[in-house]
């Protein structure tokens, strides 16, 4: 086998019962968006490839700190590879940068290969597929989809975030889900980002109006606003 296919079957191994949002069909994705994007990028598609396969085989809402401290998982199969020591700390330095919880934490990808396998990761946690991954994560944690008397905490930090338990579907989706368009690192990324990221500002819109939501519709509203301001001003900077 290549080092792809042991990379693949190795990590399915870890991430195939998953049922949380984090399982292989996430990671296939993220490796199929990943690829495509390098493409266009021009950057190493290997690379690109088995950064995207591990990223989340130590991680840590799965396999816990200490795993994901050491990347046990990560090291352990990149020993079943022919990679070389350099290829393997380039995988190893890139993984380490991957998630939304590491952004948080002020860590930011550096290589083109760890960007674009980071745009990726995030652009599967939006649009059509991200709606129903963040259903799925938060189900599985015994979590309401909304609650009309609870409104998001705009401002979680990073210890907050990994230590948070409770939550509904919809304040997942303003506390991470629609930050995310603002942390691409690629143009591609960015491009992909705006267009899923509409899909879920339509989405909650539709919902609030249909549950007689009106205090969240202006929520949303004065949300979106904001962050359109926010955004005009940087680009009026450059």
């Amino acid at each position: 086998m290549d080092n792809i296919e042991i990379i693949r079957e190795e990590a399915t191994k870890l991430l195939d019962s998953d049922n949380s949002g984090h399982g292989m069909d996430h990671v296939n994705r993220v490796t199929c968006i990943a690829e495509k994007i390098a493409k266009r990028e021009k950057a190493n598609i290997e690379l690109v490839s088995s950064i995207a396969l591990l990223h989340d085989v130590d991680d840590y809402k799965l396999f816990g700190m200490e795993c994901a401290k050491k990347l046990l998982n990560t090291n352990n199969i990149l020993n079943k590879t022919k990679f070389s020591k350099k290829e393997k700390d380039i995988i190893i330095n890139s993984v380490k940068t991957i998630g939304y919880s590491k952004r948080l934490e002020g860590i930011i990808p550096q290589t083109i290969e760890a960007k674009i396998v980071s745009d990726a990761d995030m652009i599967d946690a939006m649009g059509a597929i991200g709606l129903l991954r963040s259903y799925q994560y938060n189900i599985s944690h015994n979590n309401q989809f909304f609650d009309k008397d609870i409104f998001p905490n705009l401002n979680v930090g990073a210890k907050a975030y990994k230590n948070q338990k409770n939550g509904t579907v919809v304040n997942h989706l303003f506390e991470k889900i629609l930050k995310l368009k603002d942390l691409m690192l690629t143009e591609s990324g960015k491009q992909e980002a705006i267009k899923k990221y509409n899909f879920v500002v339509d989405f909650l819109r539709e919902y609030f109006y249909e549950v007689e939501a009106l205090e969240w519709i202006d929520f949303l509203n004065k949300y979106v606003g904001d962050n359109n301001e926010e955004q005009r001003l940087i680009f009026d900077k450059k």
